[in-house]
């Protein structure tokens, strides 16, 4: 793989009382369809970390897929969110969808330690199997809460889900922790984002079309990082050919004051 830029690279988050959180749909780690398509797992392992984020989501990362296995000669031996964690990272992964050939899901990967974490399903109906993952982080020695979502793509079932989502929030995150959502929220227009302001979750609003959908000629912004109890600094997504080839999505990286 061609190198990555390096000017992803902010100072050592753990040094700068900056939290710098990354989410990325790496679309299971193939692109194209059929005989044409190809094994990107392995440039993503480099694209990860040279994202340098102290905190990644990642949504539709694969635990196991036979079929895939058997049609590529270089599948990893380990799962999909163990072989994307840089040296030193902690690599949390639950399933939300059971396929034919193996199963899918959510991952979050941290530098920080991890305390505690928990898996909810949020299904909407039988042909979407989604979920979010909810990690408790040790950073700087206080507790921050990240939860990785990926919802649905109709708009009825989004709206349930941000539901749920709040329940949770409302049942396993203390009101004056620090908090972080992020994911795919597959939504084009502002509905999720006004109801996640509704309680207390914001993204940073002043960068310019921060454009992650399709990665090839982004358009729209379908991927967010959304905080509770930090001020955002910035907003960043990485755009280029090496980018676009890995994934239908582009990556999102934010940054916020501790």
């Amino acid at each position: 793989m061609t190198a990555l830029p390096t000017d992803l690279h902010a100072p050592a988050a753990e040094h700068s009382g900056i939290l710098r959180v990354a989410t990325y749909n790496i679309h299971k780690g193939v692109q194209g369809m059929g005989p044409a398509r190809r094994l990107e797992i392995h440039n993503l392992g480099h694209a990860v970390e040279q994202l340098d984020a102290d905190i990644v989501c990642l949504q539709e990362v694969r635990s196991v897929n036979r079929r895939e296995a058997l049609y590529f000669d270089r599948w990893p031996e380990v799962s999909q969110a163990e072989y994307l964690a840089p040296e030193g990272y902690e690599a949390i992964y639950r399933t939300n969808a059971f396929t034919r050939h193996g199963e899918h899901g959510n991952a979050l990967l941290t530098r920080w330690p991890v305390i505690g974490h928990k898996h909810e399903d949020i299904s909407d109906h039988r042909f979407e199997q989604r979920g979010l993952l909810h990690a408790e982080v040790l950073v700087e020695n206080r507790p921050v809460h990240a939860i990785c979502v990926h919802l649905g793509l109709i708009a009825g079932s989004r709206i349930r889900q941000v539901a749920q989502l709040q329940r949770f929030i409302e049942r396993e995150v203390p009101r004056d922790a620090p908090l972080v959502v992020a994911g795919d929220f597959n939504d084009w227009g502002f509905q999720i984002k006004n109801m996640l302001a509704g309680f207390g979750l914001f993204e940073y609003d002043e960068a310019p079309q921060a454009h992650t959908y399709p990665a090839r000629l982004p358009m729209v912004q379908l991927d967010h990082v959304y905080v509770r109890g930090l001020r955002p600094l910035s907003l960043q997504v990485p755009r280029g050919r090496i980018w676009w080839r890995m994934s239908d999505h582009l990556p999102l990286i934010a940054e916020f004051q501790l």
